[in-house]
């Protein structure tokens, strides 16, 4: 069994990504994109793949601003499935009153995990005329999850009862001091999923900083990882704010034929894992492969990450 620094996680809260990331377990989790029509068969598909691999599999909600089934159904479907789901929420579309039923809805259903985010703006999806409502933002969902939780109070002061349990996580980009990483702990994230990770020594300068302050204690930290798998692909990713790609990477990609830089780019993500899984600090990684689930045994079986062993 891989061990990493065990998060403070209180008991009580449940999952097997808790009890992974409160043991120090290796934890491995990966993604799954609603479909856009009212079928959730691709939703079972994915989970049969990734259900043995990977402690929680995040259901993405409305992702790149367009139209799917909400992250909420995906979320009881990967959970029928036996696939523990993390249930992302975004700002953009509801008001607190929604945001706040629909966290209390996760709890009663028991949805044990939620990512917590902004969300992207409307204009950058496929309704470009909607209007984005962000009446709270990350920080402020956040504040509306804990008090729920812990306090057992809606934002307007006004009891519930009983209050839901879940883990609460949210995202971040890994460039620079950790300042916004310290932030979100503070205001509650006890696991964050990062963007992809691609240039390991910046990130290993930036898990200094984490380690300096102690957050990676308090906060599970999954390291984005994610095959570059085409040099379409290889430019796109370089545009993504956030998204580090060293010269090395690049050259290394240009420099196969065209019929080789799917494999190549595989085996630079391997590599990236087992340099994350020795790096102090990182409690697992984040597999980002969006459609193509049936990638993530490969790299995780190759990186020496087998099947998935819930806690005892």
């Amino acid at each position: 069994m891989i061990v990493s620094t065990p998060t403070a996680i209180p008991s009580q809260i449940p999952g097997r990504l808790a009890d992974a990331l409160r043991t120090g377990r290796f934890t491995v989790t990966a993604e799954i994109g609603p479909p856009r029509g009212a079928d959730v068969a691709p939703i079972r598909r994915a989970a049969a793949v990734l259900r043995d691999w990977v402690d929680a599999v995040n259901v993405t909600d409305n992702q790149g601003a367009t139209v799917r089934v909400s992250s909420f159904a995906g979320s009881l479907v990967a959970l029928a499935e036996g696939v523990e789901p993390v249930m992302q929420m975004t700002c953009r579309d509801r008001n607190r009153i929604a945001l706040q039923s629909d966290l209390l809805a996760a709890g009663a259903m028991g949805i044990p995990n939620l990512v917590l985010m902004t969300g992207d703006r409307p204009e950058q999806g496929d309704q470009a005329d909607a209007v984005g409502v962000f009446d709270l933002d990350s920080n402020g969902l956040m504040a509306a999850a804990r008090s729920l939780r812990d306090e057992g109070t809606l934002l307007s002061g006004r009891t519930i009862d009983p209050p839901p349990r879940f883990l609460l996580g949210a995202v971040d980009n890994p460039v620079g001091p950790p300042d916004r990483l310290a932030q979100k702990v503070a205001g509650g994230a006890e696991f964050v999923q990062t963007q992809f990770v691609f240039d390991v020594e910046a990130f290993s300068g930036w898990m200094a900083g984490v380690r300096d302050r102690g957050l990676d204690e308090r906060c599970g930290i999954l390291a984005g990882i994610g095959p570059i798998r085409s040099l379409r692909a290889l430019e796109f990713m370089a545009g993504i704010p956030g998204v580090v790609i060293p010269e090395a990477l690049e050259r290394r990609l240009r420099g196969v034929p065209g019929d080789q830089v799917a494999a190549e780019g595989v085996r630079a993500c391997v590599e990236t894992v087992q340099a994350l899984r020795a790096m102090p600090g990182v409690a697992g990684v984040h597999v980002m492969v969006v459609g193509d689930e049936r990638g993530v045994p490969e790299i995780l079986e190759a990186a020496g990450l087998g099947p998935r062993v819930a806690a005892t």
